[in-house]
């Protein structure tokens, strides 16, 4: 694809985001690729990325909104706010025995957490205190609370409570509660810091024991190629799978605007363009898209740039290169 593609991949637990674009890089024979928002290692699910100029568009894709499906377990803290962490805290048996006999109290917690929220991010995160990570702060010993964050929780569903039985913190079998949920939230919500909150709430401690993210704005992990197949074997590069044209997945996102082979040539060199204002609204994007039929020469649609359109007219937010022009990647 002259303008390079976005793609998607289900990774697997284990796997850094970056262990992904490595092996994407290799599947593509090209060094340009990126991604639109990281996974942790112990995150399974959806990926998005880009390769050659189409990584362009990913600045516009890391705010979509996200869908995770995840376990929540109330009754231990953890340093991670997940299961990989080391237990900072256990929950007696008696409140954890109260509050299994009273659901209502956690759907009262979860309420709580749902819609517009301020929301501390876990400690253990790439967040920069100072100028260094606040998961090295942690790990050298220090106590790192970070600034709270306007975050929103569109929809938080969650499963029928149940009691699970685990180690206790002297070997012995105690209760905790796991309980399976769906959360739909805006680009930037830590799920961990969900857990960590509901357990607070609740006086008993929580942390995530599974996380996987569902869909990405229109995307979904059920379209994403198998992790499996991206990686291939040493000797043979891996699949990527379906290889999205960044025009398809611009339109998916954003009205269009069609341009003559004139004005695209206008807007690739920055220029502003009158736009009918009956016809294209103001909006902070727009995409400009060059039909096939045009008069250029190219079998197919492309994507010219992303425009911002006010007071009748366009400025360019993201122009969108063939890949020949660019260079190869």
């Amino acid at each position: 694809m002259p303008q390079g593609a976005i793609l998607l991949v289900d990774k697997v637990e284990g796997w850094t985001s970056h262990d992904v674009v490595a092996k994407t890089r290799r599947a593509l024979g090209t060094k340009k690729v990126g991604h639109a928002g990281t996974l942790d290692p112990m995150a399974t699910g959806l990926l998005v990325l880009g390769a050659g100029p189409a990584t362009r568009l990913l600045t516009h894709l890391v705010g979509l909104d996200k869908t995770y499906t995840t376990t929540i377990r109330l009754g231990q803290s953890t340093v991670t706010d997940d299961r990989e962490g080391d237990i900072t805290a256990t929950a007696t048996p008696g409140s954890v025995a109260a509050v299994f006999a009273q659901p209502e109290l956690i759907a009262a917690g979860v309420a709580k957490l749902t819609g517009a929220i301020e929301q501390s991010p876990s400690a253990v995160s790439a967040i920069k205190v100072d100028g260094k990570r606040a998961y090295d702060r942690v790990r050298a010993g220090e106590d790192v609370v970070l600034k709270k964050r306007p975050v929103t929780i569109h929809a938080f569903e969650i499963g029928e409570p149940r009691l699970v039985s685990v180690a206790g913190p002297d070997g012995d079998p105690i209760n905790v509660i796991d309980i399976d949920a769906v959360v739909r939230c805006s680009t930037g919500t830590y799920i961990r810091a969900l857990a960590r909150d509901l357990g607070e709430d609740l006086g008993l401690g929580g942390h995530l024991t599974a996380l996987r993210r569902s869909a990405v704005g229109p995307f979904s992990v059920d379209d994403a190629t198998a992790h499996a197949q991206l990686v291939g074997d040493a000797e043979t590069p891996g699949d990527p799978g379906t290889l999205h044209a960044p025009v398809t997945v611009a339109r998916g996102l954003f009205s269009e605007l069609t341009l003559t082979p004139e004005e695209a040539r206008d807007l690739a060199n920055g220029k502003r363009l009158a736009v009918d204002p009956e016809r294209h609204a103001p909006a902070p994007l727009v995409a400009a898209i060059l039909p096939a039929d045009a008069g250029e020469r190219g079998p197919q649609d492309r994507l010219v740039g992303l425009v911002e359109i006010k007071g009748g007219r366009s400025r360019v937010v993201t122009n969108f290169p063939s890949q020949e022009s660019e260079g190869a990647a």
